[in-house]
């Protein structure tokens, strides 16, 4: 992939950091909108098919009907919420009985056998308010780069083009797209919590060295 098709693809993500209520309750959340060059329903089925789930984020197992459980190999595990064909899917997102978060994607119909796509990872805001207090917004920001690759890899999915997760994973093409995903997100933070220029700086240096090992600040 070269440094052009990255930063298109980067580009063709809207990121944004809101108040997504959680379990009634107050809530932040990381949201992602794109559009897919796809019909709704091959979208709704690369999104609820475990077979085809697996082929973009991971192997999953379970029953994915609403009241059911599920696991995602190596993620997180959940209960489905909502699961309403072609537009809405909803479920929890469990990293452990004392990390539970909310996911929720939404699919619309578009001109020309297209797809509008909005992914939204939602966390109480009591625990993101807390986080934040202490580290600034760098756990949004790796949220938000998580889903960025997990949407990579489900748009070449979509398109017929094979992607290798193992491949692209610390090579220097995912390195880059990191970076620029974090730099996005940070760009989002600051936004949301009204940070100045070297704030979002730090955060995203923050990111850079935490989730990219070896990398040196400004690199």
């Amino acid at each position: 992939m070269s440094e052009i098709d990255i930063h298109d693809r980067i580009a063709a993500v809207h990121r944004e950091i809101g108040d997504l209520p959680f379990q009634e309750r107050d809530g932040r959340s990381v949201l992602l909108r794109r559009s897919f060059d796809a019909p709704v329903m091959e979208v709704w089925a690369a999104c609820t098919d475990p077979d085809r789930i697996a082929r973009w984020l991971a192997p999953v197992t379970g029953d994915l009907h609403p009241g059911n459980r599920y696991e995602a190999g190596g993620l997180a595990s959940g209960e489905v919420l909502r699961c309403e064909s072609p537009n809405l899917v909803k479920v929890t997102w469990e990293y452990g009985p004392d990390s539970v978060t909310e996911i929720e994607v939404r699919l619309t119909d578009a001109p020309g056998r297209t797809t509008a796509f909005e992914l939204e990872h939602t966390s109480a805001a009591a625990t993101v308010d807390a986080l934040v207090r202490e580290q600034g917004p760098v756990g949004p920001v790796g949220v938000g780069a998580g889903w960025d690759t997990a949407l990579l890899a489900l748009g070449h999915h979509l398109s017929g083009t094979p992607f290798d997760r193992t491949a692209w994973t610390g090579s220097p093409e995912s390195r880059t797209y990191a970076r620029l995903s974090h730099r996005a997100w940070g760009d989002a933070a600051g936004a949301y919590w009204d940070l100045d220029a070297d704030a979002v700086d730090a955060v995203v240096a923050f990111a850079d060295q935490h989730f990219l090992p070896g990398d040196e600040v400004g690199e």
